[in-house]
């Protein structure tokens, strides 16, 4: 029997349709605000597609939403190693995770983001090979697979047999209150031992070497040269998106999305209801970067942009830009995305047209996974 030690922070990402840049100390406030927990789909969702080794598999786990109960239910062999309180917290992901050390499970698989890799870093260190399953706001760790079909590959994988090269990787996590400021701080805060598996594992959050202000003008300059008029732009998150806003003369959101129209701003920092709305009513185009060292395009810190926001928008409205630093930094890999809907992701999935200067424009591959 394979032994999978199995977290799910309950908590985890339900800051990030309402703007809220993260979910530390915000969660009463996330829920009375109508946000859904997303953290339980997604770690059913790798539980569902291990499904077929069920018999092969002991799972455990803390009571209830933390994710016994959710083995317990789709029929794996559950053992219960913690009873969390009420209001789960970083206490209690602790807590599960040196019980799980105990039981010398052989995997610990977890759902949630930076935050609850520092608990788990916190715990069990080095001792235990752990895989995330991206599940937060933002997530800057090399820890967590691309997305749960990623993280079930990499399971069915160790199920089959097949040798899998165990490796350290970087927990990261930034100030959550400098964030919501607009203020980076971006923290290490130790490693994990994860399988590393590069299709399927996302890369370290970095941010590169520095990006020469001229190209960011260039690449603003070609993005402004083909708005529209009486077209809503939404602007993503990132230094390369706020030289738009800069060759606009307009103020940025850096880790949000702004709605532009006719050269003025209509509103910043919005959220997913606001999107919704507007993106039914209105024509929409977004115009986003992709987060440098990962290259995920879709999914990490923007979950403003749901599937309502991206359906109405298209694949033909999506603006990308780019330096090239950031795509040679990729090293051949994919731009990733990490969508709730399958045939979302078929949606988007291919070729698309990345702008990298003035009238200079790329072809670079979207993908789901290297």
């Amino acid at each position: 029997m394979f032994r999978l030690g199995f977290i799910v922070n309950p908590q985890a990402g339900l800051g990030g349709t309402l703007a809220l840049k993260g979910s530390d100390g915000l969660a009463v406030e996330a829920l009375a605000r109508g946000a859904v927990p997303q953290a339980g789909l997604r770690a059913r969702a790798v539980l569902t597609e291990l499904l077929p080794w069920r018999e092969r598999l002991q799972v455990f786990s803390a009571a209830g939403d933390m994710g016994g109960g959710m083995a317990s239910d789709l029929g794996f062999a559950t053992r219960i190693v913690h009873a969390p309180t009420a209001q789960t917290s970083a206490a209690d992901t602790e807590a599960t995770a040196l019980a799980l050390l105990a039981q010398q499970v052989d995997l610990l698989l977890f759902a949630g983001g930076d935050g609850t890799a520092r608990d788990i870093c916190r715990s069990v260190g080095l001792a235990l090979p752990v895989l995330g399953i991206p599940a937060g706001v933002k997530m800057h760790s090399g820890v967590f697979a691309v997305n749960p079909r990623g993280a079930a590959e990499i399971v069915h994988l160790l199920l089959k047999g097949s040798p899998v090269l165990i490796d350290t990787a970087e927990v990261r996590d930034i100030d959550e209150a400098a964030l919501r400021e607009g203020r980076i701080r971006s923290c290490h805060y130790g490693e994990l031992r994860v399988p590393a598996e590069d299709r399927y594992l996302q890369q370290v959050k970095c941010s590169g070497p520095a990006v020469e202000a001229l190209v960011l003008q260039e690449i603003a300059a070609e993005v402004v040269d083909h708005m529209a008029p009486g077209v809503h732009y939404l602007i993503g998150p990132g230094s390369t998106t706020a030289a738009v806003m800069a060759a606009l003369h307009l103020p940025n959101t850096l880790l949000g999305v702004d709605v532009v129209c006719d050269g003025r701003l209509l509103a910043a920092d919005v959220d997913a209801a606001t999107l919704e709305r507007l993106a039914r009513e209105q024509t929409c185009r977004l115009v986003l970067s992709a987060t440098g060292g990962q290259g995920i395009l879709l999914g990490r810190g923007n979950q403003q942009l749901t599937p309502v926001v991206l359906r109405a928008v298209g694949r033909a409205g999506l603006m990308v830009v780019a330096t090239w630093d950031k795509l040679k930094a990729l090293d051949g890999r994919p731009l990733l995305m990490d969508l709730p809907e399958a045939d979302l992701e078929q949606m988007f999935a291919g070729h698309v047209d990345i702008i990298t200067g003035y009238q200079q424009h790329v072809l670079y591959r979207l993908a789901t996974h290297a």
